[in-house]
């Protein structure tokens, strides 16, 4: 598979429709994926919105559980790859990531500055 990557400046607003989850390598089993050193890859499905065009959703896999994203929380993806696939009649793009974190808040009040500093 050949790896394409995104940049996920021109995907507009991200934000998280539905929060990490375990991605599952075997449905009758239960089984967890893991990647090669043993660490549980996450699913995340998120909400992509450029200006002007539909809402989209992307399930993206990220390896270890992105602390702090929650559902409808704007988020920051980082290292977005898609990958191109196809199994048979089947056929599509799937989503991988370096990283997934919350957005920092817009607006967020700077630190008043010290009234006493330059004494008075």
């Amino acid at each position: 598979m050949q790896s394409i990557p995104v940049d996920t400046s021109r995907l507009g607003v991200l934000r998280c429709a539905v929060g990490p989850e375990p991605k599952i390598a075997d449905f009758e089993t239960k089984e967890v994926k893991k990647d090669r050193d043993g660490n549980t890859i996450y699913s995340v499905a998120v909400t992509v919105r450029q200006d002007g065009r539909r809402v989209s959703v992307i399930e993206i896999a990220v390896t270890g559980e992105p602390k702090g994203v929650v559902e409808g929380a704007e988020v920051r993806v980082t290292g977005l790859d898609a990958f191109a696939w196809a199994m048979g009649d089947r056929h599509g793009i799937s989503f991988r990531a370096a990283a997934i974190t919350p957005a920092p808040p817009v607006g967020a009040p700077a630190a008043a500055p010290n009234s006493k500093a330059g004494g008075a």
